[in-house]
């Protein structure tokens, strides 16, 4: 049976990025004019008021400062507050595969392999563009990869169970290289007027190459495991149902929602536990690992993950976080973290690419530099 390894790692990146500041001036005007035009009914006790945010707030609940996305002028207009992007014709490539493929030509091009010797594209993300054909697919065509590709979508922990898709695939001696695409374009499912959540989310896309050749320099693949068990605490309702109800309007349960206080309580003690079980299943020590490539989600959640699975606080970059400039971009975050902050993990240490999200689902990968 072949070993897996990941020979290379791409990121992308929207040029335009919204600060928490302008995205709290944007909310608050919104605030404004939504207390203004229902002074009477808020009055009347009918309608509740709502509140302004603030930058403290955000950086405080979330540890976010600021975040890219693929349109900044739809999101900060108060009269819109949801990216403004375009159509394109079905002989265009479609907005999340020519993220993806920026993604891609770098992990390639790290890996030091071509476009046509991938046998295996998946398209990992949280949201796809549309049900078919297969974003994954259009990829493939579009940068000239060989073999299969398809379509994976399990949230925030994507990535990671397209890795252990991947590596299975390897380890079977069905394929030797594999492409995996994470274009998250969180920014359209998210509700910007909602205070409690208006500042999570963020765009970008991340790529990884796995094959079964070694390289030196690159990450074996030392095991991979999931769980996932169902909860309502974090939901999307949209889908290809929508125009089948009878309410029709934009109804709030067709973005992004989530009971956060919930969803810390529930997921944290159940990915510390995840990953604590996989170290002992492949026999790494906790104090064996160099790093931890957590899912960026909220700084506070990392900081318990971290804390639980080392025994001890983390040292400044055991734990990297790239929340501070990207905010939350679900299946992507392990990966830009990775991606990222590995150039100084030496041969033979060893580290957790980890993500957690809806579902709940988790995901986790042991890996060590070779």
């Amino acid at each position: 049976m072949p070993d897996v390894f990941i020979t290379g790692a791409g990121l992308w990146t929207p040029p335009e990025r919204i600060t928490n500041d302008e995205l709290v001036a944007s909310f608050n005007a919104y605030v404004d004019r939504f207390n203004a035009g229902n002074a009477a009914a808020i009055e009347a006790g009918t309608v509740d008021a709502l509140a302004p945010s603030s930058a403290d707030f955000i950086a405080q609940a979330s540890g976010i400062e600021a975040r890219h996305v693929i349109d900044k002028e739809g999101v900060l207009d108060p009269a819109r507050m949801v990216p403004k992007i375009p159509p394109r014709p079905d002989d265009a490539p479609s907005l999340m595969a020519e993220m993806a493929v920026s993604a891609a030509e770098s992990a390639l091009a790290e890996a030091g392999i071509e476009a046509g010797e991938i046998d295996a594209t998946l398209c990992a993300a949280s949201n796809h563009e549309r049900a078919y054909p297969a974003i994954a697919v259009e990829i493939q065509d579009l940068i000239g990869a060989g073999g299969f590709a398809y379509d994976l979508n399990v949230a925030c922990s994507s990535a990671t169970f397209a890795i252990q898709s991947a590596a299975d695939m390897i380890r079977a001696g069905s394929i030797h290289k594999a492409l995996i695409v994470n274009p998250e374009i969180c920014s359209a499912h998210l509700e910007w007027r909602d205070r409690d959540c208006h500042f999570i989310f963020g765009d970008v896309a991340t790529a990884l190459v796995l094959e079964a050749e070694e390289k030196p320099g690159t990450f074996k693949v030392l095991g991979t495991k999931l769980a996932t068990r169902f909860s309502n605490n974090i939901r999307n309702n949209d889908g290809f149902l929508r125009r089948t109800h009878d309410q029709m309007e934009d109804r709030r349960d067709m973005q992004f929602m989530q009971e956060g206080r919930k969803v810390f309580k529930e997921v944290v003690p159940m990915v510390s536990a995840h990953i604590l079980e996989h170290l002992q299943a492949v026999g790494v020590a906790p104090d064996e690992l160099r790093r931890l490539w957590l899912h960026q989600a909220n700084k506070a959640m990392n900081d318990y993950v971290g804390r639980k699975v080392l025994g001890r606080t983390p040292e400044p970059g055991e734990q990297p976080n790239v929340l501070q400039d990207y905010a939350n971009t679900s299946s992507a975050g392990s990966i830009i973290a990775f991606s990222k902050h590995r150039d100084d993990i030496a041969p033979g240490e060893k580290g957790v690419i980890c993500s957690f999200g809806a579902g709940y689902s988790v995901g986790s990968v042991v890996v060590e530099r070779v």
